[in-house]
């Protein structure tokens, strides 16, 4: 992964309509995140967003890419995280469009997520 700086300004830019965003770097690339909930990747000059059962088909259909790696051993591995659909790399409505959904996303993994108790001594 890979994050150039100047890519995290054009995407505060672009999704501006969201709201504030907060961008981090991580694993060499970085990640946005809205109301303290990442809902997306960058790497290499793409916006990769949160997917979830709901969103997924959608950005499939919109010719999005699924956010694929090669482990050590040659397996690709995929993330739950699909590339930005290209006709909202130029209109940052259809971005901000597309960002809500994955935010949305992002929502319910975090609510399904169980919430573990502490180990009683």
């Amino acid at each position: 992964m890979a994050y150039d700086p100047l890519f995290g300004e054009w995407v505060h830019e672009h999704f501006a309509g969201l709201g504030p965003l907060t961008i981090k770097r991580m694993f060499g690339g970085a990640g946005v995140s809205a109301n303290g909930l990442i809902f997306a990747l960058l790497d290499d000059g793409v916006v990769w967003l949160k997917s979830d059962d709901q969103n997924e088909p959608a950005l499939r259909d919109a010719g999005a890419r699924q956010f694929t790696y090669p482990m050590k051993d040659g397996v690709m591995m995929t993330m739950a995280y699909w590339s930005l659909p290209e006709p909202a790399v130029d209109d940052p409505d259809e971005a901000v469009r597309w960002a809500r959904m994955s935010l949305d996303a992002a929502l319910r993994t975090a609510a399904a997520k169980t919430v573990r108790k502490p180990k009683t001594p």
